[in-house]
Order: C-alpha cells, then sequence, then structure tokens
C-alpha cells in the first residue's frame, strides 16, 4: 500500500512572507512573551503593540493589525473592543480572547454573540497555534477583498472615464447571438430599438469580409480565450452609420455563457452620444459620481452576500417645510447635509446618496415574505419627523417607493436608473392582510369611557388638542430601542416609548402631565399604541419570532380601564407570537405607589393574561422597597439618576449595594437605561443590572430592527 501525506493550506508558509501585525490588550507582560514567543517558533515574522488603557488602544486603531488579542486591561473591557473595532476602518478584524480564569464552555457561545472570533487557551500552545493562524488567514481574506473591491472601483472609474471620451458601441452574446445592446449599438447599425437586435446572430449584423478569419477568432472568444480577442473588420452591413475598419473587442461578461462585444469607431456625427445618468454638480469632482458609485457598491453586495429577496428602496423628500427656509443659510446648508444621517441610522442598511435630497438602499432577505416584512416596517418613516440642527429642530417629511429585484445583479448604470425610476413610482406595502381579521379591528374600536373630566385650562388645551388631532391622524410616534441583554437568551426585547411632534419640538407621552388631567384622552391613546405596536410586533415576528416588546403606558389606562385585561388577551392572540409572554407593560413607579391596592388587583388579571409587568423610573423614593416587596414584578427600569452614578467609580460602589439590597427583597429582572457612551455601558457590566439600554447600543428608531441586521 502507498502512503500519501494530507496537508492544510492553512499551515503553508505563504502567511509567513510578511510580517504579522499584533495587536495584544492585556496587563501581564509574560503573557505577550508567551504569545510572540509561539509565533516566533513557527518561523513567523512578527510586530506586536502591548497596550492596557483605552486612549492607547484608540490611538492604535488607526494603525492597520491582523489580530487583535484581549487578554486583561486596567480600563478597557472587552465590549468596548468589540465596539470600537466594529466602528474602526477595520470592523472585521478578528478578536481573540485569552480565557479568563472563571471560563466555563457553556460561556462559549455567549461570547461569540459578542462578537469574538475565538477564545484562545495559552495553556494548549498547539491548540491556540492552530487558531492563531485561522485567525490570520480570515483577516488576509478580508484585507485582500478590501483591496481588490478598492481596485475595482479604480478600474471602473477609469473604464467610465474612457466611455465618456470615445464612441463605444457594446452588445452582449450568448452562443453568437445578441441578447442585449446599448444604444449607441444600435444606432451604429441603423437600429430602432433593442427588440429588432435580440435573437439576430452575430454574423447578420457585423457582414465582415474576412468571413474565415472572424469566424477562427470567434471561436476562441466562445472557449473562453481572449488572447486574441481584439481585431479590426471590415463591415459589409448597408446600414452602418461609421466609416470602416471597425475595431472591435471582445471581453468576458458576468453574465454566465455569455461575452461582450465592444465596437469603437471614428465617426461620432451620426450616432447618439453615449448615455450617461444624472451627475449632481457638488460631486463632480469625486473619483466617481454618486449614481455610479451606488451601482457599483449594490451590484458588489448582490454578489458578495446573495440573498434569496432583494429590493432597492428610494428615499426623498416628499416636500420641503416652509419653515426650514425661515433659517440663515448655513442652518439650511446642514439641514440637507443631516437628512443622510438620519435616513442612515433609522434604515440599518447601506444607505447611498444620489443627491442633496434622493437616496437609495438595498434590502436583502432569506425569503420573499421577510423581505416584505421589511419593507413594511418603514412605512413608519414617512410620519412627519423632526431633525436636529445646531440648536434647532427643523420638520423632514420623507418618501419612500421600492422595487424588487428580480436579478442576482443589475447590467449596467442605465438599468439601474430605470430600476431607480421603477421604485420611485412604488409606494411601500401596507401592513399584511391578516392584521385586519375582526379581533384587531375591535381592540381598535376605543369605546367612550364614562370618567368626567375636570375643565382643562386653555394654557394647556391646545397641546391636549394638537395630540387629539394627531391620535386622530395616526401621526403619533412610536420609538423603538432594543435591549442588551447580558445573558444573550432574550436578544430581540425591545422598549417602546412614544411622542408626537409639536410646534416643531417632540413631546413624549409618558412625560406630558396635562395627561393626568384628561383620563378618557390618556386611556384612547394607550390603547391606539398597544394596538400599534402590536402590529409592528406581528409583522416584526416574520423576521425574528423571539421578539418582544416592553411597552411605556400612563395610569389612567391602568387605573380607570377595566377592559385592559380583555383587550391584552386579543391582542396576544392576534400578535402569534411563540415566545412566552411576548408583551410587558411598564407604568411609572409613582403612579403605582399612589395606587397600589388597585394597581395590585390589575396586575393580577393581566398576570392570568401572561402579561408580564415592569415599573419605570425606580429606585430612589422612598416606597420602592415597598413596591417590590408587595407586587409581582417581572422587571423594574431604574430611575435616570441612579443611571446618572454609572459615571463615577465612587459612586458605582453605591448603586451596585443599592441593587443587590433589591434582589434580596425579589429576583426581579433590572434595567439599566440612558446608557449613551461608552464609559457608562461598560461600568453597566459591573452591576446587578440585566439589561442595558441606551443610544451606545441601539438609539431609538421609528421601527423595530435588530443591530446585527446590517
Amino acid at each position: 500500500m502507498g502512503s500519501f501525506k494530507v496537508r492544510n493550506s492553512l499551515l503553508s508558509k505563504k502567511l509567513k512572507l510578511s510580517k504579522t501585525r499584533l495587536l495584544i490588550i492585556d496587563d501581564n507582560q509574560l503573557r505577550y512573551n508567551q504569545i510572540i514567543e509561539l509565533f516566533e517558533s513557527k518561523s513567523y515574522q512578527i510586530q506586536a503593540t502591548l497596550l492596557d488603557d483605552l486612549n492607547s488602544f484608540e490611538k492604535q486603531l488607526n494603525i492597520g493589525w491582523d489580530i487583535v488579542i484581549f487578554g486583561r486591561a486596567y480600563d478597557l473591557k472587552l465590549e468596548q473592543v468589540v465596539s470600537l473595532i466594529q466602528a474602526s476602518a477595520q470592523p472585521n478584524l478578528p478578536i481573540l480572547l485569552l480565557s479568563p480564569d472563571s471560563y466555563t464552555s457553556t460561556e462559549y457561545l455567549s461570547y461569540i454573540h459578542k462578537g469574538i472570533y475565538e477564545i484562545i487557551d495559552l495553556k494548549a500552545p498547539e491548540q491556540l497555534y492552530i487558531a492563531l493562524v485561522r485567525a490570520l488567514s480570515y483577516s488576509r481574506l478580508q484585507q485582500n477583498e478590501q483591496r481588490l473591491l478598492e481596485e475595482l472601483d479604480t478600474a471602473h472609474s477609469h473604464v467610465q472615464s474612457k466611455v465618456k471620451e470615445s464612441n463605444k458601441a457594446v452588445a452582449t452574446l450568448q452562443e453568437g447571438i445578441h441578447t442585449k445592446a446599448n444604444a449607441e449599438y444600435l444606432a451604429l447599425f441603423g437600429l430602432k430599438n433593442e427588440n429588432e437586435l435580440i435573437g439576430l446572430p452575430i454574423l447578420d449584423i457585423l457582414q465582415p469580409t474576412d468571413l474565415s478569419h472572424f469566424k477562427q477568432k470567434f471561436k476562441r472568444v466562445s472557449q473562453g480565450l481572449f488572447d486574441q480577442a481584439s481585431l479590426d473588420i471590415v463591415c459589409r452591413n448597408p446600414a452602418i452609420a461609421a466609416s470602416n475598419p471597425l475595431k472591435i473587442e471582445f471581453l468576458p461578461s458576468d453574465e454566465e455563457d455569455a461575452v461582450q462585444l465592444t465596437i469603437e469607431y471614428d465617426d461620432s456625427s451620426t450616432v447618439a452620444p453615449v448615455s450617461t445618468l444624472p451627475i449632481s454638480q457638488s460631486n463632480e469632482n469625486e473619483k466617481l459620481p454618486p449614481t455610479i458609485h451606488a451601482f457599483n457598491a449594490i451590484n458588489r453586495q448582490l454578489s458578495k452576500q446573495p440573498a434569496n429577496a432583494n429590493a432597492l428602496v428610494v428615499i426623498t423628500l416628499s416636500s420641503c417645510p416652509e419653515d426650514v427656509f425661515k433659517h440663515n443659510f448655513e442652518t439650511i446648508k446642514t439641514y440637507f447635509s443631516s437628512i443622510y444621517g438620519f435616513i442612515k441610522e433609522q434604515v440599518n442598511v447601506s444607505v447611498f446618496k444620489i443627491n442633496a435630497v434622493l437616496y437609495v438602499a438595498l434590502f436583502q432577505a432569506e425569503s420573499d415574505q421577510v423581505l416584505k416584512s421589511q419593507l413594511i416596517s418603514l412605512k413608519s418613516l414617512e410620519k412627519p419627523q423632526l431633525l436636529s440642527v445646531g440648536n434647532s429642530t427643523l420638520p423632514l417629511h420623507l418618501f419612500l417607493g421600492y422595487m424588487v429585484l428580480n436579478q442576482t445583479n443589475i447590467t449596467d448604470e442605465k438599468s439601474f436608473d430605470h430600476l431607480l425610476e421603477q421604485a420611485f413610482a412604488q409606494r411601500l406595502p401596507n401592513m399584511e392582510q391578516s392584521l385586519s381579521q375582526p379581533d384587531l379591528g375591535q381592540a381598535t374600536v376605543l369605546e367612550k369611557i364614562n370618567i368626567s373630566t375636570e375643565s382643562i385650562p386653555k394654557v394647556q388645551q391646545s397641546l391636549l388638542q394638537a395630540l387629539q388631532q394627531k391620535l386622530d391622524a395616526g401621526d403619533i410616534h412610536l420609538k423603538y430601542q432594543q435591549l442588551y441583554d447580558k445573558q444573550d437568551s432574550n436578544l430581540y426585547t425591545y422598549e417602546v416609548t412614544s411622542g408626537f411632534i409639536y410646534d416643531n419640538a417632540w413631546q413624549d407621552i409618558n412625560q406630558l402631565s396635562d395627561l393626568r388631567d384628561d383620563p378618557e384622552l390618556s386611556i384612547k391613546v394607550d390603547r391606539w399604541i398597544l394596538v400599534e405596536a402590536c402590529k409592528q410586533l406581528h409583522n416584526f415576528l416574520t423576521q425574528y419570532p423571539t421578539a418582544k416588546l416592553i411597552i411605556n403606558l400612563n395610569r389612567h389606562i391602568l387605573l380607570n380601564d377595566k377592559q385592559l385585561p380583555e383587550l391584552m388577551g386579543k391582542l396576544l392572540t392576534i400578535v402569534g407570537s411563540r415566545a412566552k409572554a411576548p408583551l410587558t407593560l411598564q407604568f411609572s413607579e409613582e403612579s403605582i405607589s399612589q395606587n397600589l391596592p388597585l394597581a395590585q388587583q390589575q396586575f393580577a388579571k393581566l398576570k392570568q393574561n401572561e402579561v408580564e409587568i415592569s415599573v419605570r423610573d425606580f429606585g430612589i423614593s422612598m416606597y420602592c422597597e415597598s413596591i417590590l416587596s408587595q407586587i409581582d414584578l417581572d422587571y423594574l427600569s431604574l430611575h435616570q439618576n441612579l443611571c446618572k452614578m454609572l459615571g463615577s467609580d465612587k459612586e458605582l460602589t453605591q448603586l451596585q449595594h443599592k441593587l443587590e439590597n433589591f434582589h434580596k427583597i425579589k429576583a426581579v429582572e433590572i434595567l439599566a437605561k440612558d446608557l449613551n457612551d461608552m464609559t457608562m455601558f461598560a461600568n453597566a457590566w459591573n452591576i446587578e443590572a440585566r439589561y442595558l439600554q441606551g443610544d451606545y447600543f441601539q438609539k431609538k428608531l421609528d421601527r423595530l430592527t435588530d443591530v446585527q441586521d446590517q
């Protein structure tokens, strides 16, 4: 019997030919030395840096690296490292975690979800070496891909400029038959439209004088050999609108089993000029016009990450409110330049700017049903919005349209422009028909509640009248913010807040003291919020079946609406979630403390319908411990004054003692909110709060979306 040797290409010498750039975050020089010695023992060239603080890491991140290894650090946490890398110029840079002292195998998936590439152990050097080589190979592939994409952009830009400088007629052929052509090709041979050309053999159009020579060249091209693909021919087609000879060239095509024919001719006077897409004047000096840049990037996305369902979404202004033009020029300029950032934040996919008021995005999904769910969720962006510009807030009215892509790539810029035009003409789909069933209709018919109300002073009445008008028009905004679960089990839990725009300012419904004096309107608003949030959840479950909502409500629906438990039962049935307790109702601590017996009764009824209960603004009043001991709570959301303590190391210890005391009274899940910067988010890992919430993880958005969707 013969023998054979199996080799792993990852262990070849190729990775050793250039320096491996290694960034190690650790407070132990000995571990650093051990890693370097391991690489050097395998004949790797190493360029390494050791650091253990945030400032040094942020500076070093501007330099290109192959691998990051995280051990322990003075003031730098793993979550910070992951976040900063994902926001850097190397978002796919692999991070290897040195196995923590208390690490168990059950934590493996949790770390992977956090963004770790692999967990490594210095006590197992051979396994460590293999993990390092795998990470290095992955990193180099990512770098090569990025470099190739940049070169492709440069090459495409060069081709585009050449096309503009010369007359090029282009056609696509399959087995010698025309399948499509540009306007220049049609005009060159006197054809009125593409339908006259499609299906005709190449010989019928070119009619070369030296037929055998042409057939010989074309045979090689058909076999995929392009070494002799450029030639001059004398064309005998009587309709030709250019002088002979024609300079022709065959090129490979992106389409399967196809070749591209380009013809360069001298006489441009009788041929239509090259069709170009509109280029915004502000971008004339850029490397690529914005439309072509968008076309290239979207095509790359379609080929790099193919999906079963794809759609182009165009976003533009539906109108430009007059209030915008009442400001100075600098404010107006900033307003238009800020639109892109607002759209990017809301849609959570790559957005491309065509001009100052037109943008396009690519949405992808594993099925038509999931894609439709994504498109439906975008509908909320067509409600009136506010855009912060300096110290002002200005109105923003958006229009969205879409076009489902049936092809795996967009053939050329002209086709791309046509798709944008079609998308502009097609409005986003409405909520799925299944949401219009009788039960949901019954839930939205808010019965008149016979509760006497005190007369409302005129200074307050205008605000409440505006709220009533917004309610009638359905222009109340629901804002969704994803929570970070330290246990990585409830990944798709979202808090729902609500508000409306009044006098170009945001009015938070849960902070609207005026509503306390109008129980009837308060209940109507909260019922509308419940129904609308459940519609959005039902739609979102198509994408994420385990998603849950924590919905903020005011006191009157809890204390004065006896039909609330029945309504929640109907809504849970209609939502159709397979998750346990997908809906949590959240009320303020003040509302509960002032009405404890009645709140207890309502909570008991809600619990029977598998509705969970949460209390917000918790922890600073003298009643908080009494509430915790007397009411069966599922969650409590800390008061913002407690969360502010996360910004101070001294107060951090005090906060932890307070939370430990809460847990002694009752085992309840704690939510830390308003973690809007990296320091507070990182410090929150040192307290007994399971859920973290804030702009640092995800900002409040008008639609349900997962931070990892992009």
